[in-house]
């Protein structure tokens, strides 16, 4: 008999731990960003450091166009322009991206994530060269920045071209998948369970970038 409870509570655990979606894919589409109507919607650590241009493709874009005079309370990203008005829990978010920086290790840009306050967050840096604190998945929870991934790649291989990146959460497993340009197989992974809930973003370390075509689908806290 208690064998059987065992069971069947284990069942039960499997069950409620499951997205009701199959996959990230079939996650509904919360949010279309593609700046044509400004950035309202968008919250920066430092609006001196943004603002809306012509992407030169196709529209507007959202530039980063010079360092934040932003200071986080920990070692974390200076520049974040946060999507405002959704948290989410299961997502994922997609994004073009044109690195602007000069070409050395560390050029980079990031996209955050289970965002819930400045102290509380994770964020994936795509540095262009690996290291413990470049081109990785991280966490911070209330003290500077710490590695979470499992799994990176030897450098993120920016140039002066635009390229598609992407997120993938999972709160339910704890896992998070990273795209760059080739959208079936993640350059970096992680499992962390420590933030199942947050608001997601675009930006920075300390460098500077344009972002274009943002698309978040997910599921709504």
């Amino acid at each position: 008999m208690l064998l059987h409870r065992n069971l069947a509570l284990l069942a039960l655990s499997l069950v409620t731990s499951l997205s009701p979606f199959a996959s990230a894919a079939d996650l509904p589409l919360l949010v279309e960003e593609g700046f044509e109507n400004g950035s309202s919607r968008w919250k920066l650590t430092d609006d001196n450091a943004w603002k809306i241009i012509d992407s030169g493709k196709d529209g507007k874009a959202f530039s980063l166009f010079q360092q934040s005079k932003y200071k986080p309370p920990h070692r974390s990203p200076f520049n974040i322009a946060l999507l405002d008005d959704v948290e989410v829990t299961e997502f994922r978010l997609e994004a073009d991206v044109l690195s602007t920086a000069r070409e050395y290790d560390h050029r980079s840009m990031v996209m955050v994530f289970g965002y819930q306050d400045p102290t509380h967050l994770y964020y994936v840096h795509f540095g262009k060269k690996t290291d413990d604190h470049a081109n990785q998945i991280f966490i911070v929870n209330d003290a500077p920045r710490i590695k979470i991934s499992a799994k990176t790649t030897p450098g993120t291989p920016w140039d002066d071209n635009w390229h598609h990146v992407k997120i993938e959460r999972n709160p339910a497993t704890g896992d998070i998948k990273i795209y760059f340009d080739d959208m079936q197989e993640p350059v970096m992974t992680a499992v962390d369970k420590t933030f199942t809930w947050g608001k997601v973003g675009l930006g920075s370390f300390d460098d500077i970038g344009n972002w274009d075509n943002v698309k978040l689908w997910g599921i709504k806290k």
